[in-house]
């Protein structure tokens, strides 16, 4: 049985299948309907427990990398080699944490977070176990850097995901409780690093309770249920006739509705009779195309192929969002869920019609069989989270016009692509393949290099590739720095917990003040990045206790500030159709400017025996990163008046 709730969107009539471009592979029959399966976040009950699996993950994972330079002077001792050598082996953990990010990303896409997060937490653990026979520092390259950091990504790309995909209206607040868990993991394991240190005095074993801890990250990973989908379809000429009253407040309160019916089925599913082609947009390097040239859910209603033409871009923007808010046609739509067999009476023409009052919405349920007369079972359905424009926005969804403009479906609609049919057929055939279509399409997607023609994106991409050659200098040095120049050992170790607390208040900061319309992200981003480069350039003045957490304080907010409002700033400058595509490419420049930034400072140590020229370096990376974002707005400007002209028919 399915509920089936009319909506106030008016799809257009659909055009034939030459019409919408969209590459039919079968000829639809008279019974056959447009269809998709949407997932709605249900914004709250078991997405809660989902935020706090997220944030003991992101606890674990960065507070064990944060606290990795701890354990460096041990490793150097053990191996007796140089600075720049050791460095090496928690960078390359810090780096592979952020290369392997559009990789797993298309995992999860296809096997979905929970076992992604698991099978994370298995490889980094016994990364971590094994590397407690280390025999050489290459070992440990290998091993804990490179095999610690794609296991650690399997961890912490899930998790922060899954929690957008969990929330709509809660989206900013619970995405930033999650992540605070990188601010309490500093904090935390540094602390413990530190007592561990002092009481076992042996590198392999504090490894080795890394690896312990985390093993935990399997019980969070369980934890990441799916979520069931529901699915849309249009109405028949009967059905409109019976539903001519609309029912916004239905569809407002649909996300309550989810909640009531927990026994929903996963996934996003295709019309059986539209198939991609390769008329429709030329294949990349995968085989595939960027997951922007698929149709989304809506275009499936409406029959549109406007995403195949060249003003794309320009129909999802801001300036345009306001005209789509009802072009979803002349047809309701209705959304199907199961639910519970209950007793029903045939009316007098042996039809049944068992309405029910369902949170102040006109519900009607009615047996699958006699509305559908060739639909898939639900089994069918496939969950692609990868395939939502906005999968990577972690802020309040009221920052997008896509989201205000319309209703909640129509918003949900507008942001899903809809899979292919192969996809489907992949996920019902139950066969491996060495790389399906679901990852291919993913890889497609976040690695797509036709961005690299946006001067935009190549100055947002540039400065978070110098942002990270600075970035974990201060982590893997500011405590030694301090012992060195005479610091108390013991206040020298909460340094790096002080920039774990100032992260946690620098994301809440950061969270409200992005919410306020007067208050620019990117001026924000800038003046906190500079204002970091600038302090950890003038760190090494003086050394006392106030000075030192001084400037741990203003290299977390920095810090926070930096993770807080990147996609913000790609969509604000970008679009969020290219979100996706965007961060793809800024996992891998933050993950070679992860891999490089240390490794130059402890080179630099050994050149001088001072950690002063390191400071100096890592400093100045973060000021050139933010100085290369001064000039994004008017940059921006000019790329969309540009594209503007270009498009126009007297150019």
């Amino acid at each position: 049985m399915v509920v089936r709730v009319a909506t106030d969107e008016r799809p257009f009539e659909s055009p034939s299948s030459d019409e919408s471009g969209l590459g039919r592979s079968d000829s639809p029959s008279e019974n056959t309907e447009p269809e998709a399966a949407l997932v709605v976040p249900p914004d709250g009950g078991w997405g809660w427990v989902v935020v706090g699996a997220s944030f003991m993950c992101n606890v674990l994972v960065d507070g064990i990398i944060f606290s990795g330079g701890l354990l460096s002077s041990a490793i150097k001792d053990d191996f007796k080699i140089s600075e720049g050598k050791v460095a090496t082996v928690n960078s390359l953990l810090a780096g592979f944490y952020l290369l392997a990010g559009p990789f797993v990303s298309a995992l999860a896409n296809k096997y979905g977070f929970r076992v992604v997060t698991i099978i994370g937490s298995l490889i980094s653990s016994f990364a971590f176990a094994v590397s407690y026979y280390a025999t050489s520092v290459e070992y440990l390259y290998i091993i804990y850097g490179i095999m610690g950091g794609i296991g650690l990504c399997m961890i912490y790309m899930p998790a922060v995901l899954t929690v957008g995909f969990y929330f709509e209206k809660w989206r900013g607040l619970a995405t930033g409780l999650a992540l605070c868990g990188s601010g309490v993991g500093t904090f935390v394991i540094a602390i413990l690093t530190n007592k561990l240190n002092e009481s076992l005095q042996n590198w392999r074993l504090i490894v080795l309770i890394h690896a312990a801890m985390l093993l935990l990250c399997m019980l969070f990973g369980a934890l990441f249920r799916p979520i069931k989908p529901v699915r849309v379809t249009l109405a028949d000429e009967q059905d409109e006739e019976d539903t001519a009253r609309r029912h916004e407040e239905a569809v407002e309160k649909l996300n309550s509705m989810i909640k009531l019916h927990s026994k929903l089925d996963s996934g996003i599913c295709m019309p059986p009779e539209m198939k991609f082609t390769n008329k429709v947009s030329p294949h990349t390097w995968m085989g595939v195309p960027n997951n922007t040239r698929y149709p989304t859910a809506e275009e499936v209603f409406r029959g549109s192929n406007s995403h195949l033409s060249n003003s794309h871009a320009g129909r999802r923007s801001s300036a345009n969002a306001g005209a789509i808010k009802n072009t979803l046609g002349n047809k309701p739509m209705f959304i199907e869920m199961p639910v519970a067999e209950k007793d029903e009476q045939e009316d007098s023409n042996g039809n049944i019609d068992n309405t029910e009052p369902l949170i102040g919405a006109a519900v009607k349920v009615v047996p699958t069989q006699n509305r559908f007369h060739q639909r898939r079972s639900h089994a069918d359905l496939v969950a692609r989270p990868l395939y939502r424009d906005d999968i990577f926005f972690g802020a309040s969804l009221t920052r997008l016009p896509q989201y205000t403009s319309r209703t909640s479906l129509g918003y949900h609609l507008a942001v899903t692509h809809v899979p292919t049919k192969e996809d489907a057929q992949e996920e019902s055939s139950g066969k491996c393949r060495f790389c399906p279509e679901a990852v291919k399409r993913t890889l497609a997607t976040m690695l797509d290099v036709s961005l690299f023609r946006s001067p935009t994106f190549v100055i947002l991409a540039l400065s978070g590739f110098f942002t990270m050659l600075g970035f974990f200098v201060p982590y893997m040095y500011i405590q030694r720095r301090g012992e060195s120049n005479g610091m108390n050992k013991a206040i020298a170790g909460w340094l790096i917990s002080a920039i774990g607390i100032s992260n946690i208040v620098g994301r809440v900061m950061c969270g409200f003040l992005s919410s306020m319309p007067k208050i620019s992200p990117l001026w924000l981003n800038n003046i906190a990045i500079s204002a970091g480069g600038i302090a950890t350039m003038m760190s090494g003045l003086y050394y006392d206790s106030v000075f030192q957490f001084a400037y741990c304080a203003i290299f977390g907010l920095a810090a926070a500030c930096f993770a807080s409002l990147r996609s913000i700033l790609v969509v604000e400058y970008i679009g969020l159709e290219q979100l996706t595509n965007c961060f793809g490419l800024f996992l891998l420049f933050q993950g070679f400017g992860a891999v490089l930034g240390v490794p130059i400072a402890g080179m630099l140590y050994d050149l001088t025996l001072s950690y002063d020229k390191s400071f100096y370096v890592s400093g100045a990376f973060l000021l050139l990163s933010a100085v290369m974002c001064y000039p994004v707005d008017a940059i921006s400007k000019w790329e969309k008046s540009r594209k503007v002209h270009n498009s126009s028919p007297t150019a």
